[in-house]
């Protein structure tokens, strides 16, 4: 079984910056293809960035592109997001998820099978 577990979250004003971190255990981490992603109210889940297990290959949804920034460090078995320049409408839950599907990269979050509980991001205005 694999356990994750966010940080990080938090209130920003309008163009500030946060990290997020999600502290992985249980299992080998760099065996898992691993990504973010977020929940608004009243919204579905979304998709905001995505990284193969050696952090070489990444996804980023059109929203957060030039903005976000996924990474992993896989000798600390956590994965990371840095969110810069934020915005009202990036205020969500957060999530990271892992999925042991064996391919390199996976976009959405259907195929994710290991979640944290979520972390709250707001950005007041």
């Amino acid at each position: 079984q694999v356990q994750l577990v966010e940080s990080g979250g938090g209130l920003v004003q309008a163009g500030g910056s946060l990290r997020l971190s999600c502290a992985v255990s249980g299992r080998t981490f760099s065996n898992y293809p691993m990504g973010w992603f977020r929940q608004a109210p009243g919204k579905e889940r979304e998709t905001v960035a995505t990284i193969s297990r050696n952090g070489g290959s990444t996804y980023y949804a059109d929203s957060v592109k030039g903005r976000f920034t996924i990474s992993r460090d896989n000798a600390k078995s956590t994965l990371y997001l840095q969110m810069n320049s934020l915005k009202p409408e990036d205020t969500a839950v957060y999530y990271c998820a892992a999925t042991g599907l064996l391919g390199p990269l996976y976009a959405s979050p259907n195929v994710y099978n290991y979640w944290g509980q979520g972390t709250q991001v707001t950005v007041s205005s």
